[in-house]
């Protein structure tokens, strides 16, 4: 047991409570708060100086595996290879202050378990297994003179692949519940096309409408859902309609489309520091003209993309998308968007709004009795300077706790 004591708390139920609270922690839930102080027989007492307490940030797009930015090569990786670079971006992440993230394509079942069990560092896990693509859709890397089999062995099982290629209702039913009973907390699919693949072009729809129905089916009957890599107006509205949860970048949204989201209650994540990344280092790690030349394209849209949504009322998370040496951005996703939207309200999307997501709100994301005890200690206020939460790596950050276990300890 572990008491946090002369905690300021900061969550979506707490902008500006200069209230000192203690926070006693459990078997890795939060047991109690209480204003003031807080005795417990037995319990170990942190005192953080009336720091800020809030809960760990949660990424809900990201690719665990991707530590090549070139995902056609990173497919063709040594599986043991492709497993053992994930470790370093694993550990990065929780060090961060990421408790928690969504693999958006590539991470498997053996992961999240080896995390789950220590075998490895790092924030929980919720996989998707292989994201589900079209035949020339956004997981075919595949250039226009390649004609071999892109999965000669029935699917895409190389750890290092983010993606299978599935084509036809019954086919796509049948690879949902293969990545189901493979542990998959949630389907993704490729709805349109997109930046990192060589032969779809942004405006393409991707999968018929009777596919993308057999998908949410089969998710439903999986108590779960799917997520939709889509970036066009069209391609948007088209899968919300069809009863997708989440829209992944959704760059070239508008405001027809923003409005159809809110109606169907539709998530968005936005992932806009990938674009603003790609653009600074893309070409050193190995990125194509072509596929520099389509994301310049959806990087300038994304800021007016994130006012749309806003405007429309589209609850958000936070996604980074983040491919090879570029994880290392990944907190500055928080500064691109406080820029148009406060810094509060990026903080409840980074916590409160990822729990939302994750069908784990009220146990993730928030300071609250019963939740888990994923908790962040920062030296100062991020709702007054949300740089804390991104300065150097996350400096600021001075103690990180997952289920109530501390991957980083502040000083006493």
């Amino acid at each position: 047991m572990i008491i946090l004591k002369n905690c300021r708390i900061l969550d979506v139920n707490h902008e500006h409570d200069q209230t000192h609270y203690s926070i006693l922690v459990a078997k890795g839930k939060i047991e109690k708060i209480v204003a003031g102080d807080l005795q417990k027989d037995g319990a170990s007492v942190l005192d953080v100086g009336g720091k800020t307490v809030m809960p760990g940030l949660i990424d809900c797009h990201v690719h665990v595996i991707a530590s090549v930015a070139n995902l056609g090569l990173n497919g063709r990786l040594p599986n043991t290879l492709a497993i053992l670079r994930a470790v370093p971006i694993l550990q990065g992440m929780l060090e961060r202050g990421f408790t928690t993230v969504r693999d958006a394509g590539g991470a498997d079942y053996a992961l999240a378990r080896a995390i789950e069990d220590g075998t490895i560092d790092g924030p929980r896990l919720f996989t998707s297994g292989k994201a589900l693509s079209q035949t020339g859709g956004h997981a075919d890397f595949r250039d226009r003179y390649d004609n071999s089999d892109p999965d000669p062995c029935g699917c895409n099982r190389n750890a290092g692949a983010i993606g299978r290629i599935v084509d036809g209702v019954d086919a796509i039913r049948k690879a949902v519940r293969e990545e189901m009973r493979g542990g998959a907390n949630q389907i993704k699919i490729m709805a349109s096309g997109g930046v990192a693949s060589p032969t779809d072009p942004i405006g393409n729809f991707q999968f018929s409408v009777d596919e993308i129905k057999a998908v949410v089916e089969e998710a439903h009957s999986h108590q779960t859902y799917v997520m939709a890599h889509a970036y066009t107006a069209a391609a948007i509205t088209r899968v919300a309609q069809l009863g997708v949860k989440t829209i992944e970048h959704g760059n070239l949204i508008d405001d027809e489309a923003a409005a159809v989201m809110a109606r169907h209650g539709t998530y968005a994540v936005p992932t806009l520091v990938t674009y603003d990344a790609m653009s600074k280092v893309g070409k050193q790690q190995g990125l194509s003209d072509e596929t520099l030349a389509k994301n310049e394209n959806v990087r300038l849209q994304g800021i007016e993309a994130l006012k749309i949504l806003h405007r429309h009322g589209v609850k958000m998370g936070i996604g980074s998308d983040l491919l090879g040496d570029m994880q290392q951005f990944q907190t500055e996703e928080l500064e691109i968007r406080a820029r148009i939207l406060g810094n509060f309200e990026v903080i409840c999307q980074a916590t409160a709004t990822g729990a939302e997501i994750l069908d784990r709100a009220g146990k993730l994301g928030v300071i609250a009795e019963g939740a888990c005890a994923d908790l962040l200690v920062v030296d100062g206020d991020p709702v007054q300077d949300i740089s804390l939460l991104v300065k150097n790596q996350g400096e600021k950050i001075v103690g990180v706790m997952k289920d109530g276990t501390w991957a980083r300890q502040p000083a006493r």
